[in-house]
C-alpha cells in the first residue's frame, strides 16, 4: 500500500470518553477516490470513530494524518476541517430557504457570487432540488431534506466527506431513490469518502472498503466480499450475517481436502488445517442448494449433500429465506419462484447441497 494514495490515516488512535476507552485503533487508512464503510453493532463506537477521523473531536492518544502528516491541534486542524465536509444522521437544517443551507458554506470561505451560484445551481439540480430552492426548509419531507444536506455537503467540494447513516429514518421507495442518486454522484466525482452505516446493503453497493467496528475495535478490514463472505472469526460472521455457522472437528486431511465431523455428519471443505483441529465452519445462505428428492441429481459437483425437512419460511422480497432442520438448523436463500414452483412450504422434505469450496474454515 503506497504511502502517496493514503488520503487519511489514524495511528495509535485512543478516544476516551467518561473516563472509559471507547476507541482503540492501532492503524486505519482511508485510500484517496475510495469510499470507506464503517459498520459494527450499535454502541460500537462507529460515530465517534468518524468524527475523529473529520477532526471534530480529539483524541486522547494518537494522530490522524493527511496525506502522510500529522494534523496539529488549533488553527491547523481547522483550516483542514474546512477541505472537509460531513453529513449527519440528523439533517440539522437551518432556518431560511433551501438556496440559503446550500450557500451557506461558500459564504462562509468567502467564494466568490459568480462561483456560488453556479456551484449551487449544479448540486440543487443533481440531487433533483431545483425547484425547491426558495422553499423553507423546515416545510421539507424527510427525503427532501436529506437530499438538501447532501448538496449541501457536496457543493464544498471537499476532499474528503464524512458520512453519518445519511439514509436512515426514510421509507424505503425514497430511500432506495436517494441512494441509487448518491451512488452515482459518488462514481462521478471519486470524491474520498467515509461512511458510517449499520445497513448490509448500502455497505455493499457504496464501499469499496469495509471495516468492521467491534466494542472500539477494527476487528476486519477488507472488500465487501472479503467481509461479508469470509469473516475473521465467528462474531464478525454472525454480524455481518455471513450464513450458517457449524462447529466441528477436522476428522480427515487429504491433500487440502478436509473431512469435518459436525455432530453425527460429514462435510468436505477446502481446508489444510490438520485432523484433530476445532473449527468453525461458515457457509452463505444463497451457497445452499435446495432440490425436491425425486429430482435430486447424481450429477451435481456439490461434494456435500443433507435431507431435511423445512421447519421456517421468511419472504425477503423477491427472495425467501428458509430454515431447513437436518439434524440441525441449515438456512438457504432461494427465489421466491422457485419457492413457489417447488411448494417449499412448512414440513416439505427437501435435500440440501452445497460444494467444498463454497465452506469457509476457521480454526476456533
Amino acid at each position: 500500500m503506497s504511502q502517496d494514495h493514503i488520503m487519511l490515516e489514524a495511528r495509535d488512535l485512543s478516544v476516551v470518553l467518561g473516563g472509559h476507552e471507547v476507541i482503540a485503533i492501532p492503524s486505519l487508512t482511508v485510500m484517496s477516490n475510495e469510499v470507506l464503510g464503517i459498520i459494527g453493532p450499535n454502541g460500537s463506537g462507529k460515530t465517534t470513530l468518524l468524527l475523529s477521523l473529520a477532526l471534530l473531536l480529539r483524541p486522547a492518544g494518537g494522530s490522524i494524518l493527511y496525506q502522510g502528516q500529522p494534523v496539529a491541534n488549533g488553527v491547523a486542524a481547522l483550516r483542514l476541517r474546512r477541505r472537509f465536509a460531513v453529513v449527519f444522521q440528523e439533517t440539522l437544517l437551518l432556518s431560511g430557504s433551501v438556496w440559503d443551507n446550500v450557500t451557506l458554506g461558500l459564504h462562509l470561505r468567502g467564494v466568490g457570487k459568480e462561483e456560488t451560484v453556479a456551484r449551487a445551481r449544479k448540486w440543487l439540480a443533481r440531487f433533483g432540488i431545483a425547484a425547491l430552492a426558495k422553499r423553507q426548509a423546515r416545510t421539507l419531507s424527510g427525503g427532501e431534506a436529506k437530499r438538501v444536506s447532501l448538496a449541501r455537503a457536496f457543493v464544498l467540494q471537499p476532499e474528503v466527506l464524512f458520512l453519518d447513516e445519511p439514509f436512515t429514518a426514510l421509507d424505503s421507495p425514497t430511500r432506495q431513490a436517494l441512494l441509487d442518486d448518491f451512488e452515482s454522484v459518488l462514481r462521478e466525482t471519486r470524491v474520498t469518502t467515509v461512511m458510517v452505516t449499520h445497513d448490509r446493503n448500502e455497505a455493499i453497493v457504496l464501499a469499496d472498503r469495509v471495516a468492521v467496528l467491534m466494542d472500539g475495535r477494527i476487528r476486519q478490514v477488507g472488500t465487501p466480499e472479503e467481509v461479508f463472505s469470509y469473516p475473521v472469526d465467528e462474531e464478525v460472521a454472525r454480524f455481518v450475517e455471513a450464513g450458517n455457522v457449524l462447529r466441528g472437528v477436522v476428522s480427515a486431511q487429504s491433500g487440502g481436502l478436509a473431512t469435518v465431523a459436525v455432530g453425527d455428519h460429514h462435510f468436505d471443505a477446502v481446508s489444510d488445517l490438520a485432523v484433530g483441529t476445532r473449527v468453525t465452519l461458515f457457509l452463505r445462505h444463497e451457497d445452499v442448494t435446495l432440490t425436491l428428492p425425486p429430482t435430486q441429481s447424481a450429477l451435481t459437483s456439490a461434494r456435500n449433500r443433507l435431507v431435511g425437512k423445512v421447519v421456517k419460511v421468511f419472504p425477503l422480497g423477491s427472495q425467501v429465506r428458509l430454515t431447513v432442520d437436518c439434524g440441525f438448523p441449515l438456512v438457504a436463500l432461494v427465489t421466491r419462484r422457485s419457492a413457489e414452483e417447488m411448494e417449499l412450504i412448512l414440513g416439505k422434505t427437501v435435500h440440501a447441497t452445497f460444494k467444498a469450496t463454497a465452506v469457509h474454515v476457521l480454526r476456533e
